[in-house]
């Protein structure tokens, strides 16, 4: 259940975060701005943006493997419509809709997790499964900048529609719906209305979500333009920080499992970020090699978060009302996430990569009065 569901996750993820890595190709083979090419970039993050909360109520009321499935399959179809598009108003409208569809995973996925753990495993197991969103970025910056730079962003296209395919096969022969006690009070009653604890640890992960995706979509490109490194030595290293950060995401569901809080670490996430990006837009200003460790660094450090608070919104909401709640999870998250590559790019137009990394700082300061610590409960 573990490794299927971490599948599904990554090849979606592949789907949703690789076209920012087309960002040089269509920068450059295809005279968009970095702006427009950020909006390209962005819309299959609006796609699953505007499915999250839906796909939440299909997998509470109609279970995960069905959810996965069928956004698995229907990523597949609307990926290779993009890619034979061969117009970029078609690619984006084409990411945008395998998007949506790909938005399943999010939800389907995590919730197989939550459902087949206990509380003293579910740390691990999901830090596991949050493990495929950076991998499957980080396959996208290997495979995908690399196919785009010789043969096109549309070419690059392919790689999602593959991995979506392959992972659709397993889900079909591995997965199967959690148990979940006989429905009773408990389909009617609303988490959102006991306490603001599913409210701010909502708050938490939007703050946090800039920096990551600020490092996510512009440490390729300013390898590329900033310290001359070539699409495919740039890719290696996104890559490779990628699968760092895969495993960040491990120890941190790891560390929660052993001091039994999800809200203690993500704290401490917190506070790492503020000081990692604040050190990496020092050091890329002043040309220093230091700044290549810390784009690493930061792409271990702004990924951590993510399971924490989704394993965290998952038991509070219950086996009834989780989807929902991790809809709008990854709701906002992707509604900020969206917006980081346009706005992120007219901020490196106007300030350069120094400053829009420090910038970026503000955010996980910001987020640190709101982490609930004080609200958690005994994980039980």
């Amino acid at each position: 259940m573990l490794g299927a569901s971490t599948l599904a996750q990554a090849s979606t993820a592949v789907m949703v975060h690789g076209p920012a890595f087309l960002i040089p190709a269509l920068h450059e083979q295809q005279g968009l701005s970095l702006a427009r090419a950020g909006l390209v970039a962005a819309a299959p993050m609006v796609g699953t943006m505007l499915a999250l909360v839906p796909w939440g109520v299909v997998t509470d009321r109609r279970g995960e493997r069905l959810s996965l499935l069928a956004g698995l399959a229907v990523s597949v179809v609307l990926g290779a419509l993009a890619a034979l598009s061969g117009s970029v108003v078609l690619l984006a409208l084409g990411l945008g809709l395998a998007g949506l569809a790909a938005a399943s995973s999010n939800v389907a996925s995590g919730r197989v997790v939550v459902g087949w753990f206990p509380a003293g495993r579910r740390g691990l197991a999901m830090g596991i499964r949050q493990m495929a969103q950076p991998v499957g970025v980080g396959v996208a910056a290997v495979s995908m900048a690399v196919v785009a730079d010789r043969h096109g962003p549309y070419a690059a296209v392919w790689v999602p529609v593959v991995a979506c395919g392959v992972a659709a096969v397993l889900v079909a022969l591995v997965v199967l719906d959690p148990p979940r006690p006989a429905t009773g009070s408990g389909v009617a009653h609303n988490p959102y209305r006991a306490d603001r604890y599913l409210p701010r640890i909502h708050g938490v992960s939007v703050l946090l979500v800039v920096p990551q995706f600020v490092v996510w979509t512009f440490a390729l490109v300013w390898l590329v333009q900033d310290r001359g490194w070539s699409p495919a030595a740039a890719g290696g290293l996104v890559a490779g920080a990628q699968v760092a950060g895969a495993v960040g995401r491990i120890g941190a569901g790891q560390l929660s499992d052993v001091v039994a809080s999800r809200m203690r670490p993500l704290r401490w996430v917190t506070v790492a970020a503020v000081a990692t990006m604040l050190l990496l837009g020092a050091t890329a200003g002043l040309d220093a090699p230091v700044a290549i460790p810390l784009v690493v660094l930061a792409t271990v450090v702004t990924v951590a978060d993510n399971g924490l608070a989704f394993t965290a919104v998952a038991e509070r909401a219950g086996p009834f009302w989780s989807g929902r709640a991790l809809g709008v999870q990854n709701t906002a998250q992707f509604l900020t996430a969206a917006a980081v590559p346009p706005l992120a790019g007219l901020t490196v137009t106007s300030l350069g990569y120094p400053a829009t990394f420090a910038l970026a700082a503000v955010f996980p300061l910001a987020a640190l009065a709101m982490v609930p610590v004080r609200e958690e409960r005994e994980l039980s």
